[in-house]
């Protein structure tokens, strides 16, 4: 959702429209602890609502804040926001060139999920292999010769790309 410009572009949790949905991590941080997020609160590892949410997404929901919601809180907890901003704009530059390259029209929302649940190193590693194999392929085929370099990655690592219903 971040990803469009159309009215119902994501603008951050924080955001105005965010807030009104009422989304129980940011109900529970901000509204009723006070708190940044859930990397401040004292009662990360024990918290109810934040092991059904970490279960939830690794066994059902392909949402990414619920698949890599664990290792982004322990990553701000270990290196700060500033930090993982930073990443996120790296994330954000590796997506644009996934759209821009390879982008047949059909895989938007698989790269934005690829873009974020996959390690930098592997994104960019996918990307180098691509650009080197797809110089003279048609945009269908850089798009499959993608998917087919990702997939092998989620195999091997065990995450999701596609949604699950």
């Amino acid at each position: 959702m971040y990803q469009t410009d159309a009215a119902s572009k994501c603008n951050g949790c924080k955001s105005k429209d965010r807030m009104a949905l009422g989304c129980p991590f940011i109900t529970c941080a901000i509204k009723k602890k006070g708190v940044e997020f859930c990397w401040d609160c004292g009662e990360n590892e024990s918290c109810e609502k934040w092991r059904k949410h970490r279960k939830a997404g690794k066994e059902y929901d392909s949402f990414k804040c619920y698949q890599k919601l664990e290792n982004d809180i322990a990553y701000i907890r270990n290196y700060g926001v500033q930090a993982y901003n930073e990443q996120q704009k790296i994330r954000e530059n590796l997506l644009l060139r996934l759209l821009k390259d390879f982008n047949e029209g059909r895989s938007k929302s698989y790269y934005c999920i690829a873009a974020t649940v996959l390690d930098i190193k592997e994104l960019e590693g996918a990307l180098a292999e691509a650009d080197i194999k797809s110089q003279s392929l048609t945009i269908k085929e850089k798009a499959k010769l993608m998917h087919s370099l990702l997939d092998a990655i989620v195999l091997n690592r065990g995450y999701q790309l596609r949604l699950r219903k």
